[in-house]
């Protein structure tokens, strides 16, 4: 919204003066920085009045898993959750007042981040209301998961409309492109629901998620500037993406009212972000990373996310054949708690492990 007061300026007798002052909204990086700090205001200032209404109206808060780790009966029971909805708040207000509102990749991915929302809400709703972890049948949750990620994928490749938008690029290599053609449309998708779960999972712990999250959406903030500049694209020889260098403000939004988040959320939480926030920002991530066409860049950025998915899917299919677990529990971070680490340990060693995965990630922008 305050993008066309660079046009109000040149229009609007009265704003004639203060043409060269409004012409900062014409930076992407400026109009960042007020899209992280309205954002991490909005939610410190509207946080507290949010989380009593919620404590208020799910009483005994979020369900806690019988058969996860024995102390998070007693230390996390009766806490609220769908802490999610703070930071879709805060993130969607920051986006629409620091955001170019003519540009169709904010309004995709934010359309993904919102739909992978609502379906972590609704199941949030129902473990809530239902008192059971279990929420609504996982089938049921992938296939919405999926609809709105193919939609989203569809709606990318058709923008692109070259050879470029329709093809996969190898990390390190200048010229490797595998071009799938309409079949980027399902691997796209697979991307940004796998992104959505893989943040899922990883929600586990007290600010477990939210920090890593917050840094991997300052990676691709960095790489959604840098693809979408034609000269910085060619000095680092990525590929160019007319238009994505708008993400960095939706990505400057979520780091804002994430650090606002998190303010509640460091340990002892007072909420947390639920499947309403995990879902929603994994889509997020994934959605950026296909829109820049780094999608093998966010295994790299997002490998805390991955190892926690793999450890989920280890553990399943080595029960299933041999009866016997790899894990003491998955995902990962429970593992670790049941080694004897405690939680604020395995945060702030995932939170390091996170750093140095997005710095190897961003190598990659040179390394070719």
């Amino acid at each position: 919204m305050f993008y066309w007061l660079i046009d109000l300026s040149n229009t609007v007798p009265f704003l004639f003066p203060f043409r060269t002052i409004l012409n900062v909204f014409r930076y992407i990086t400026f109009r960042t920085g007020g899209a992280m700090f309205t954002g991490g205001l909005f939610v410190f200032l509207f946080g507290p009045w949010i989380i009593d209404n919620l404590r208020l109206r799910q009483g005994k808060g979020q369900p806690i898993r019988s058969d996860g780790p024995a102390s998070h009966l007693v230390t996390k029971k009766g806490t609220p959750t769908m802490g999610g909805l703070m930071i879709l708040s805060g993130l969607l207000v920051s986006t629409l007042l620091w955001a170019n509102p003519a540009n169709p990749y904010v309004w995709i991915v934010l359309a993904v981040t919102l739909g992978f929302g609502f379906v972590g809400f609704y199941d949030d709703y129902l473990k809530v209301t239902q008192q059971s972890h279990s929420g609504f049948a996982g089938k049921i949750r992938l296939a919405l998961e999926a609809l709105i990620a193919l939609a989203a994928c569809y709606a990318l490749v058709r923008l692109g409309r070259d050879q470029l938008s329709s093809a996969l690029v190898i990390p390190f290599f200048k010229d490797v492109i595998i071009n799938f053609g309409w079949f980027f449309v399902i691997f796209g998708g697979f991307i940004i629901v796998g992104a959505g779960n893989a943040v899922n999972l990883t929600d586990g712990l007290d600010g477990l998620a939210i920090v890593p999250v917050m840094i991997a959406a300052a990676s691709f903030a960095v790489i959604a500037y840098l693809s979408g500049n034609a000269v910085f694209a060619d000095y680092l020889q990525i590929n160019y993406v007319a238009g994505t260098g708008e993400l960095m403000v939706l990505c400057g939004a979520v780091i804002g009212a994430g650090i606002g988040f998190l303010w509640f959320n460091a340990p002892p939480a007072s909420i947390f972000m639920g499947d309403t926030g995990s879902l929603a920002l994994g889509g997020m991530l994934g959605a950026t990373a296909v829109a820049t066409k780094h999608e093998l860049v966010l295994a790299i950025i997002g490998g805390l996310f991955v190892l926690e998915a793999v450890s989920v899917i280890v553990q399943v299919i080595s029960f299933k054949l041999t009866g016997k677990r790899v894990f003491r529990m998955a995902p990962l971070h429970h593992h670790f708690e049941q080694k004897g680490w405690t939680e604020p340990q395995i945060v702030i060693r995932f939170w390091i492990i996170s750093v140095m995965l997005a710095l190897a990630g961003l190598s990659t922008l040179k390394l070719r």
